[in-house]
């Protein structure tokens, strides 16, 4: 039973970042275009740029996160199968 709340703690806490991860690198994405739009004065292209540039790196955040999970999750099943031998 305890085994079973840490691995939902543990799913939850991917989820979790998955979802922060990518509202963050767009958010950081639309800010930048955004400010850079006000400064050299092309509204909206920088960002409309930006913002897919966020898009794309928070695409490429889950991706990298869901990598390392599946990695994780391969190496747990590996010792439970090697201590059940």
């Amino acid at each position: 039973m305890a085994e079973d709340k840490r691995q939902l703690f543990r799913s939850l806490g991917f989820l979790s970042s998955v979802g922060i991860s990518m509202v963050a690198a767009t958010f950081i994405g639309l800010a930048m275009g955004y400010y850079l739009d006000k400064w050299l004065g092309t509204h909206p292209w920088m960002t409309l740029i930006f913002l897919g540039f966020g898009i794309v790196s928070g695409f490429r955040n889950i991706y990298i996160l869901t990598e390392r999970e599946l990695k994780r999750q391969q190496k747990e099943n590996q010792k439970d199968s090697e201590g059940k031998e």
